[in-house]
Order: structure tokens, then sequence, then C-alpha cells
């Protein structure tokens, strides 16, 4: 497997100096997933002559978003996966509707400020570049930056994706997402069956529970017959309110590190999922080791991260002027950007011909 370079960004000021780097990262990693993404046609610079502001706009608006709270970060997190997992990385989970995957119990309790964020910025790039950048895109992109806003590494992500027509269906979301009670071998099987049959796919991006929260309700079978000290607190802590939130990472909550690691190794897990990685052989050696050792946390974080963007949506798509509704008469407002065509656009020829 090709060696993913990182680096680790703690502020905003060299957003510029990582850029040249971003190239160098994303096609070493996107060299073991070469099949996913031809198929999507995706690439780090896909917008750069149709938006070059694009990464700018996005950087400046998450940074402005955890300025008001850092929680973002974990809300975009947990959209991000939820989206990609059920059917590709393509924002159907942003969708209204009867039918919204947002309405189903796997994802109850998004987080709305990191859902409007999304829309947010798309109005703001499309109002600059036009109807050229995807939500999934903008969802992806802002994620990443999220991440390295935390303290966490630099993710080149890859560019180029379409916008759903409808969300997942029931049975996908179902069959997808892993229960917060689930044991490691259902990780481990589920993670597989999306392309990340890696154990270390599945450890460190687990590591992304290093921030946010979860709902006492979720870690209830922790708690019911508590047998240490940690588990005892947890009990304390939730009494009978199951929708009370307890930090994921109960050292640095808010920041991206491997303390969340350090936690596991030492029986502070609080899902059943995360504690799990720590006690089964197949996994615990990945969770001492990233807990040992950042960099190589961060490194496989990041590469890992471009392996789960990749995962391609479902046939067609279009580029929504809302992220939360498809478009009036299923018009694929890429297509009708005058500029780009007179202009005799690239990205545009190349987003048609993937279809």
């Amino acid at each position: 497997m090709a060696t993913s370079t990182t680096r680790v960004v703690r502020g905003s000021g060299v957003l510029v100096a990582i850029m040249a780097m971003a190239m160098a990262v994303a096609t070493a990693t996107m060299m073991t997933n070469k099949d996913t993404a031809a198929a999507w046609s995706l690439a780090v610079d896909f917008h750069a002559l149709s938006c070059p502001d694009l990464h700018g706009m996005v950087h400046s608006a998450v940074a402005a978003a955890r300025g008001q709270d850092v929680q973002v970060t974990a809300g975009l997190l947990r959209i991000f996966f939820h989206d990609c997992f059920p059917q590709g990385c393509d924002a159907s989970i942003l969708l209204d509707g009867w039918n919204s995957e947002k309405k189903m119990i796997q994802n109850e309790g998004l987080q709305q400020r990191a859902l409007d964020l999304i829309e947010s910025i798309r109005d703001t790039v499309h109002k600059r570049c036009g109807a050229t950048v995807s939500c999934a895109d903008i969802l992806a992109l802002a994620t990443g930056y999220a991440v390295t806003l935390a303290g966490g590494p630099w993710i080149s992500m890859p560019l180029g994706r379409r916008d759903s027509l409808e969300p997942a269906p029931f049975w996908a979301v179902n069959n997808s997402l892993p229960r917060p009670d689930a044991d490691v071998n259902t990780l481990i099987d589920r993670f597989r069956s999306k392309g990340l049959g890696d154990h270390a796919d599945l450890v460190a991006l687990s590591g992304a529970h290093t921030v946010g929260k979860a709902r006492c309700k979720n870690f209830r079978d922790r708690i019911s017959r508590p047998n240490d000290d940690f588990t005892w607190r947890l009990a304390g802590f939730c009494g009978n309110d199951g929708n009370r939130q307890q930090n994921l990472d109960v050292i640095t909550p808010d920041t991206f590190d491997n303390r969340y690691f350090v936690d596991l190794r030492n029986r502070q897990g609080v899902l059943t999922t995360d504690q799990g990685l720590a006690n089964d052989g197949r996994t615990s050696w990945l969770v001492n080791g990233f807990a040992d050792n950042q960099a190589w946390f961060f490194g496989q974080f990041a590469q890992s991260m471009v392996k789960l963007s990749q995962m391609r949506g479902a046939g067609g798509g279009e580029i929504r002027g809302n992220c939360f509704r498809r478009n009036a008469g299923g018009i694929n407002l890429r297509q009708t950007q005058t500029d780009a065509a007179a202009a005799g656009d690239d990205e545009a020829t190349t987003l048609a011909a993937s279809a």
C-alpha cells in the first residue's frame, strides 16, 4: 500500500503552504483506490479552474463555525461517515422529505449547526463560482478542514462528486451503519463490505471519536452492570437520563489527537464499539500503537478518510441548488452553466462523461 504523508496543521495561517503538498499526498493514496477513483473521476484539483477560491471559502466558513462551537467538527464527521456508508459519499443524508435519512434512528441527533453550515457554504460557493461544486464535495472538504482546525492531520480530499437524486433507502442505512453496541466482528464485516477491509481503516476511523459526545442511551449496555470505577462514574453521570451527553474522549474532548486510544487502553472507552477495539486481539495492537504514536494515527486516519471519501454514490446525480432538496425538474445545474460551457470547461466535460 502506498504511504501517505501527513501534515499536522494547528491553525489557518499555513493554508496556502500545505496546498502544494496536497497533490502528492492524494496521488499516493488514490493509487490504492484506482478503480473507485477512476469511476468517479475524482481529483484534488477538480475545481481548480471553475472555482479557484473553493478551499479558501470552505476553510474560512469552517473556522468561523468552530469559533462559535468547537463541536461542529464532531458534527461534520458524523454526518460525513453516515452519508458515505449506506450508498456512497453523495450528500444523500442532507435531503429532506418523508423518506429522509435524517429521520432514521441511526441518524438521530445529527448536529443541526453542521447541517446548516454545509448549505451556507454551498450558497457562498455558488454565488462566487456558479453551481459548479456539489454539496457532497462541500461536505467532504468541510469535514477535512474541521479535522485540521481541531488539531488533526491535513486530509487531501479528492473532489468531483455529484449529489444523489434520492436518499439512501432504509435497508441500506440499516445494513451499513453499525449500532453503538456492535461487537468487533460486526464492525469488521461492515467496514469490509464498504471496501475498508484493512483493520487499520476500522481502528483509525474510529479515532474520530476523539471529538464528540454520545447520549447515555447509546451506551446503556456499558453501565447497566458497572464493574469498574469508570463505568460506575458513567452510571452516576447518566442516572436515568438517556439523553444526557457524555464526552467520548474523557481527557481532551475538543482536540483531535490520539488521547481516545489512550482512553481505550485504560479501559475508559464510552461506547461498546470503542472499548471492544482494545479488547480484541485483531485490533488491540493498533489501539496500542496509535496510543503510543500520534503521527502514525494521523497518517493512517488521513489515508483512511480519503479511502472512505471515494465510496461511489448512486448512479447519475446532479449539482443541487439547495443541499436539502433535489433540483426542480431534475435539472443538473452544472450542465446549465453557460459561462462554463462558453469557456469549454474541462471539468464540466469530465463530469458529464462520468455519468
